[in-house]
């Protein structure tokens, strides 16, 4: 039954990203051209939802599903790490024309070419996972 929320929280993703263009090749190629707002008010918007919710979440001790308090923990910053951070995630979104987020959108909207972007993805976490502990945190 748990799983269940996270399947209908997905569909819901889903048909946003979808019904928002954000999937849209398109859409990406003009935000990269700096010809459209349309991707960077979308981008904009999760951003500032995300700002309320981190500081609503932090002030009053929401639980998880699980029952656990969600707890943020602060992060050293080291410019090197992002930069490197930044530059893979930017290779991997030229590449495969899709961000993380709608991979699964995309395949579900019958591009089924996305079969290989997400074994790519899982394969990059897979090998992270095994590179975690001599890679710079």
């Amino acid at each position: 039954m748990k799983f269940l929320k996270y399947l209908l929280i997905g569909i819901l993703f889903g048909i946003v990203m979808t019904k928002s263009e954000a999937i849209s090749w398109y859409r990406i190629q003009e935000m990269f051209r700096f010809q459209s707002f349309h991707m960077y008010g979308i981008i904009g918007s999760a951003l500032a939802v995300g700002v309320v919710m981190v500081a609503y979440l932090k002030r009053k001790e929401v639980k998880s599903l699980d029952g656990d308090i969600i707890t943020f923990t602060d992060k050293n910053f080291s410019i090197p790490r992002y930069l490197l951070g930044g530059i893979v995630f930017g290779l991997g979104w030229a590449l495969s024309g899709a961000c993380p987020g709608p991979m699964y959108t995309l395949l579900g909207n019958g591009f089924s070419v996305f079969l290989v972007v997400i074994a790519s993805a899982v394969l990059g976490t897979f090998t992270y996972g095994l590179l975690r502990d001599v890679l710079p945190h």
